[in-house]
């Protein structure tokens, strides 16, 4: 249950006037306005036109995930680092907006707020091309398929197959991971012009997760240039302990690579699975994506 003086004013109900807001509340949101546009140490300036509003609103929002659908104020307070006034807020004014739901005591996302990303994913046609030719994959392998894209410093996962099996990796789509701990990152990372590799090798954040990611910058150098070299990515356990992948590039047809192509499996009892005799399997579906993508995208010459 939400305790604390905002407790009342949350579990009244939700109207399109949240309620009086009361001294504590006030002195909550002076707070938070006059912290507007201190940076934390370290975070790069931001631009005379950043909306730190909308910056809190989509935090908000990002606060929830397949493993806490359901939050009290307070978590959402406390998983953006928002006051418990501000929080409060914006979670109403979502559900007004219809793209979150409130029971009395726990928020929850509601299906509409799919639509924030309908506009991007609607225009993202390689997903659709490579889900049959994943499905086929992940079928014939028996495990998991992934088809990543970069974004800036992490991995989107834009399509996934699940094994058929009780101990499958399953990563729901929209999940983002960091690209320096991941294969399917590193066969991105790999593909990168060269000033482009620089400039994110100099600016990313290569956080340890397991006792096996890279973190410094020459390791992860010495593995780029084997991934550009070979044509692939293994991972071992550098996202988690005991998860094991392999990836490759998918291009477009002119060449450019546009996604990777993963498969992730867990270790067993017998041991590390052998990534090697995924690969042949792997290369040949990433041919086949790329091959489509040559069809639909290049157009042909007259």
């Amino acid at each position: 249950m939400v305790r604390g003086p905002h407790a009342s004013a949350v579990n009244d109900g939700l109207t399109p006037d949240p309620g009086p807001v009361t001294e504590a509340e006030a002195e909550e949101v002076a707070a938070d306005v006059a912290a507007v546009g201190q940076e934390p140490p370290g975070q790069k300036q931001r631009s005379a036109d950043f909306a730190q509003s909308l910056e809190r609103g989509l935090a908000v929002i990002r606060a929830f995930g397949p493993d806490h659908p359901r939050l009290t104020l307070s978590d959402v307070a406390r998983r953006t680092g928002l006051t418990r006034a501000t929080a409060r807020r914006f979670l109403l004014t979502l559900v007004e907006l219809g793209y979150v739901d409130f029971d009395g005591r726990l928020f929850r996302l509601r299906p509409q707020v799919l639509e924030l990303g309908y506009s991007y994913l609607s225009g993202l046609t390689t997903p659709e091309v490579a889900l049959p030719y994943m499905e086929d994959l992940a079928g014939r392998v028996s495990a998991s398929a992934s088809l990543g894209v970069l974004d800036r410093e992490d991995i989107f996962y834009a399509a996934h197959v699940p094994a058929s099996r009780m101990l499958a990796v399953r990563v729901p789509v929209g999940t983002r991971v960091p690209a320096h701990a991941t294969a399917m990152g590193h066969v991105l990372l790999a593909a990168l012009p060269g000033e482009q590799r620089r400039q994110y090798l100099d600016s990313a954040r290569l956080e340890r997760l397991t006792a096996k990611t890279l973190t410094t910058r020459s390791e992860l150098t010495v593995a780029l240039d084997a991934v550009y070299r070979n044509g692939y990515a293994l991972g071992d356990q550098g996202l988690e302990e005991n998860l094991f992948a392999v990836a490759v590039p998918v291009t477009d047809g002119r060449g450019s690579v546009v996604a990777a192509l993963g498969i992730a499996t867990q270790a067993t009892a017998v041991g590390e699975p052998p990534l090697d005799g995924y690969l042949p399997a792997l290369l040949e579906t990433a041919a086949q994506i790329s091959d489509q993508l040559r069809r639909i995208y290049v157009p042909r010459s007259r």
